[in-house]
This record gives C-alpha cells, structure tokens and sequence, in this order.
C-alpha cells in the first residue's frame, strides 16, 4: 500500500484515478480548489482518503497539503500533478494574463507542487512523479500554442528532473493523454475573447463553439486511470505513457515526420561544424 497525492480530483481523470487508486487499497490524498464535491470519496474510504483544498497556484496551500498529508499517512509516495486547464487561441489572439495564468497552473504549479514533496521522497530514496501533459504538446494543433507550450515545458523539465532523481530511487512518468470523455473540451476549457478573422480557418475551427468533439471523445477515463497505476507499479516504469489510440498514432505521426525532415536537412545542419 502506498500514499497518492492527486491534484486536480473535482472532475475527469483527476476524479477517475483518485477512485482508481483508492478501490485498489490505496492511501490517497485527493485535492481539489473546492474540495466539497470530495466528499464522498472520503465517504466511501474514511481510513484511506484525504480531501484537500488546493489551489496549486498558492504556495501557502500548497506547503500546507504536503504537511497534513505526511501528518496523516506519514509521506508521499506518488504525486500526480493533474490540476490544468486548455486554452485555446491563435498566437497572436493569446491574451497576455489569460496565458500567465495557463502557465502558473499547468507549468510553474506542477513543478511547485513536485519541490514540495521531493525533500520526503528523497529522505526515503523512493517515490514517483507522475506529470500529466498532453498529445498536444507532441501534435501541436493549431489553436492550441499556448497550451502545447505548458504542456511541453512540463515535459521539458520532467525529463531533467528523470535524470537527477533516478539514482535516488524515484520515478519520474510524462503522461500523455489524447482525446478523453472528461469535462477538459467543456466546463474546463477556456479561449481567448478576440477572435481574428484571418484564423478562421486554422485556429478558429478549434474554438469552442465549433468544436463538436466534446462527450464523444475514444478515451474511458477509468481505463486511463488503471494504466496510471499499472505503469507507476511497474519493475520499470516508464518516462513516457500514451494513452488512447489517437495518442499513440499521433506520436508515431509526429516522429516519422520529424525524422523525415531531420535526414532531408541532414547535410546543411552537418556543415555547420568547423572544417579539419
């Protein structure tokens, strides 16, 4: 049995992982801005589940989570940063305090969320990072740049991270999910107010109100979630999990292109180099 600290738990695959892990015995510290719709996950496993207000863009909440949950269960050993939000504009569109508020939550909060838990992982040289990211940030649609940047930082510093805390024992997992039947296209997704008219065609199709996707996604949120926990108990855990068809032909996609390219450019990028 182990000790989860999930952000993000009001809806979606926050929700469905934190019942995920808590039917499967479980200790869970389940968070959410508004921890009341919580409440009966902690009903149904009054010993296992803690329901906590965070915000993760609050340092002082954030420091206060991490102590009650070490207070209660005596540490953390898996932290799931799932909090986040979409944001959907064409770059030029992107307002300037919509994206700093994008980036406080899905970037700067997961990784202020991470330091504070890392002092009691690293005491115990065990321990699990799980940083929920997004096919987006592989796929990069239009419409869709400043959240595949969120997500992209976040994989960024997660694959750094990997490297410095694998020789303490302590996993690190970049998850990318594609398309799931979760609240992410509807109540959670948000878009810039201006829209301009020479994007249309391009960022304009992806706005929420041309956007038909939402309830009819391939995703089961549940599956995802046994996935989660299968690759975090795995002998050898991944550094990156795709989850969903759509994810994984997206990828697949994205690199065979890229190598495409890179091998078509091969000989002006080798020239660069100083000549003997």
């Amino acid at each position: 049995m182990s000790t989860w600290f999930i952000t993000g738990c009001s809806t979606g695959l926050g929700r469905a992982l934190a019942e995920a892990v808590l039917d499967a015995g479980h200790d869970a510290v389940v968070t959410a801005r508004n921890p009341d719709g919580l409440a009966d996950l902690v009903r149904a496993h009054p010993d296992s589940a803690l329901a906590l207000a965070l915000d993760v863009t609050d340092a002082a909440q954030i420091t206060s989570a991490v102590a009650r949950a070490t207070e209660r269960f005596g540490g953390v050993d898996v932290v799931v940063n799932n909090a986040g939000y979409g944001y959907r504009a064409a770059v030029e569109e992107g307002d300037d305090a919509d994206v700093q508020a994008l980036f406080a939550t899905n970037f700067f909060g997961a990784v202020a969320v991470t330091k504070a838990v890392l002092p009691g992982m690293r005491a115990r040289r065990s321990g699990a990072v799980v940083n929920i990211s997004s096919i987006g940030a592989q796929i990069c649609p239009a419409g869709s740049g400043y959240y595949a940047a969120s997500k992209a930082a976040l994989e960024g510093v997660s694959g750094s991270l990997r490297k410095e805390l694998a020789p303490l024992g302590i996993a690190v997992v970049v998850v990318e999910p594609g398309g799931f039947r979760t609240d992410f296209a509807g109540r959670s997704l948000t878009q810039s107010a201006n829209p301009i008219a020479d994007y249309a065609d391009t960022a304009g199709r992806r706005r929420k109100e041309h956007d038909t996707a939402h309830g009819t996604q391939p995703g089961d949120p549940a599956a995802a979630a046994r996935a989660i926990i299968t690759a975090v108990e795995s002998p050898e855990t991944p550094s990156l999990l795709m989850l969903g068809t759509d994810a994984l032909d997206g990828i697949v996609g994205v690199l065979d292109a890229r190598r495409a390219e890179i091998e078509a450019w091969r000989e002006l990028s080798a020239g660069t180099d100083f000549a003997d």
